[in-house]
C-alpha cells in the first residue's frame, strides 16, 4: 500500500520551475494525486499531494529537496500524512463566501476567526489585492469555500457574517 505525502515548494518564478519540482517526484516513482500552484508576488508556489510505495521515500526526497535548493534555488519540504486520510465529511453543506472591500490588515484573520468560532470549516481560500479600475485604490477580494454543518441554518450564518462585514467595511456574499 502506498503512503501519502504533501510537498510544498517555492522559488523565484521562472520557466521550468514546475518541471524541476515534478521531475523529482516522477524520477522517484511517486504518483501525483492533487496540486495547487500559484504565483505570489514574484515567487511561484506549489502544494503537491502524492503517494509512493517506497518505504525510504521521505528520507530520499529530503536529500533531493536540499539538492533543489542548492542547484535551482527552490525551497521544498515533504511531510508524511497519517494513514487514515480525509474521508468525505458527511452532514455538511458546501458554500462559497465572497468578500470584497478596501485592502486593510485583518480581513483574512477576522474572517477566518469568525468561521472557526462558528465551527465552519475552510476547504479552500483564494485572495488577491488589485487596483480599483475607477480610482486605483487597492481592493481586496477573497473567495472562501466552506463546509457548514447541516443543522446550522445558512440564514443564521449570513446574519452573523454581516457583523463581520460591518466591522471590516467590506461586502460579503454567501453563495449556496
Amino acid at each position: 500500500m502506498a503512503n501519502r505525502y504533501i510537498m510544498t515548494a517555492f522559488g523565484k518564478d521562472r520557466v521550468g520551475i514546475v518541471a524541476d519540482v515534478t521531475r523529482l517526484l516522477y524520477e522517484n516513482e511517486c504518483n501525483l494525486e492533487d496540486t495547487s500552484m500559484s504565483m505570489l508576488a514574484d515567487e511561484f508556489t506549489l502544494s503537491l499531494l502524492f503517494s509512493s510505495p517506497r518505504a525510504d521515500i521521505e528520507e530520499h526526497l529530503a536529500k533531493e529537496c536540499r539538492r533543489l535548493e542548492m542547484e535551482k534555488a527552490i525551497s521544498a519540504f515533504v511531510r508524511p500524512l497519517q494513514a487514515a486520510q480525509q474521508q468525505a465529511r458527511k452532514g455538511y453543506k458546501t458554500c462559497t463566501l465572497h468578500i470584497e472591500g478596501l485592502d486593510q490588515a485583518g480581513i483574512v484573520f477576522k474572517t477566518s476567526q469568525f468561521l472557526a468560532d462558528n465551527k465552519l470549516n475552510i476547504i479552500r481560500l483564494n485572495s488577491t489585492a488589485k487596483a480599483s479600475p475607477e480610482s486605483g485604490v487597492p481592493i481586496y477580494c477573497m473567495d472562501i469555500h466552506i463546509q457548514v454543518p447541516e443543522e446550522v441554518p445558512l440564514d443564521d450564518v449570513e446574519d452573523k457574517l454581516m457583523d463581520v462585514a460591518d466591522e471590516l467595511h467590506v461586502d460579503v456574499l454567501l453563495s449556496r
